[in-house]
């Protein structure tokens, strides 16, 4: 799969320096840029920032992080891991992204989404009453968008809109733009609806249990006569020399994040076999850079999926490891990825 794109995304988590002393907000933003200069330089396809407002986050504008990233690199995809757009507007988010696209000659996509926490609909002024109508009605306005021509919409969320010409435009007549969905059939068949590629967010048990949902989407597309782009997925993981290392260095931060997130949801604290169990056979790809790369190009195999990205931070981790992580994710493990799948 000479066309597979492999890619790293992050949510700009927190991490501690070499003392365990968590670095500043602005620090943790800076360390994001740095790992996205090192993810260019290594040949990395792709770099997603995700859009959070929590306190174990430093991003909550991935697009303003991504301006920076590519003014300091050259060749990488610049894209959001997701772009709440259920809270925020659909005209601004395509100007910002347009924006980038400019800075970057062309390298911005952005992946829509309605997020993964709901921090951002009190915020800014949402009520989660309407989050299902929010993200339906701003996607449809955002695919007009899209065309890079004067728009006439009404809907019940924003303004309406008449004959309204949005700047700037793209050299390309067209921002590369993805839906992220966590699993609704729903929101595949949405997706498919609106000709859009599919992002898939694999973050727990087989990955080989979402081969329906690619399925139905491509089923889908070819039903409504939209076209069935790539499948794209991104899972969670680390990497390190060896396996135990890198299972040593993601568990303990992991598991502080994991469990404080549970408690929010009535999970139960996550245990260390259940942990183990998740490496071994489900959604995270922990690991040397063999034991990794093995796991992605199985996946990969399996589902059919043109692009996997590699969500390579958690929680508080050591900032030399999550360097240490990306270097080896662009020096060994992509390569290695491609081998084995041209084998």
């Amino acid at each position: 799969m000479s066309d597979l794109v492999l890619g790293l995304d992050t949510f700009g988590d927190v991490p501690v320096d070499h003392t365990g002393a968590p670095l500043s907000y602005a620090a943790a933003i800076r360390q994001v840029v740095e790992e996205a200069v090192l993810a260019d330089e290594l040949g990395v396809d792709a770099i997603a920032l995700g859009e959070h407002h929590r306190p174990e986050y430093s991003i909550s504008t991935p697009e303003t992080v991504l301006a920076g990233i590519a003014g300091r690199t050259n060749r990488i995809r610049l894209g959001s891991g997701v772009t709440v757009l259920s809270s925020d507007d659909p005209v601004r988010v395509f100007q910002r992204f347009a924006t980038v696209d400019a800075i970057s000659g062309g390298r911005a996509e952005v992946i829509l989404g309605r997020g993964s926490f709901t921090e951002s609909f009190p915020l800014f002024g949402y009520d989660l009453a309407d989050y299902d109508k929010l993200f339906e009605e701003k996607l449809e306005l955002f695919v007009k968008l899209l065309d890079e021509r004067p728009v006439t919409w009404n809907g019940t969320v924003r303004a309406p809109l008449r004959d309204a010409d949005v700047f700037p435009k793209t050299e390309s007549g067209r921002l590369a733009t993805w839906v992220g969905v966590g699993g609704s059939p729903q929101s595949v068949v949405r997706t498919a609806r609106h000709g859009l590629p599919l992002m898939l967010a694999i973050i727990g048990g087989n990955p080989e249990r979402f081969k329906p949902y690619i399925d139905l989407y491509r089923r889908a597309a070819d039903q409504l006569g939209t076209p069935a782009h790539p499948v794209g997925m991104h899972s969670p993981g680390f990497v390190a020399d060896t396996d135990e290392q890198a299972k040593e260095v993601y568990y303990a931060p992991y598991k502080v994040i994991r469990d404080r997130i549970g408690a929010l949801r009535g999970w139960p604290p996550l245990r260390r076999n259940e942990f183990e169990a998740e490496v071994a056979h489900g959604s995270m790809y922990i690991g040397s850079p063999e034991t990794v790369a093995r796991k992605i190009a199985a996946t990969v195999k399996a589902l059919g999926v043109g692009r996997f990205d590699l969500i390579y931070s958690s929680g508080a981790q050591p900032v030399a490891a999550r360097m240490r992580s990306v270097e080896l994710f662009g020096a060994k493990v992509a390569p290695m990825v491609r081998d084995i799948l041209a084998g």
